[in-house]
């Protein structure tokens, strides 16, 4: 393996690691599919802001963070 692929593959497993503590740091869902029944929570003011909280932000570093991740194993494997 090339000194490219090493240094993305010890990249792609710090990423891991920190994926996985943004992963564990969020919130349960307990509501699941009952939520799915008459309820107009989705009109909340919560709901709206939810992107300023923590937990927005927590959501988008996931997202993020998950696309980091899948880019950066398909180079590896390209470079591997």
């Amino acid at each position: 393996m090339s000194t490219i692929g090493t240094v993305l593959t010890v990249v792609l497993m710090i990423l891991a690691v920190v994926l996985a503590a943004i992963i564990l740091m969020q919130s349960k869902r307990s509501a699941g599919l009952g939520a799915v029944g008459g309820s107009s929570s989705g009109d909340s003011y919560w709901s709206k802001n939810k992107g300023n909280s923590m937990e927005g932000a927590l959501e988008k570093y996931t997202k993020i963070g998950g696309a980091l991740f899948m880019i950066i194993a398909f180079i590896v494997n390209l470079v591997g």
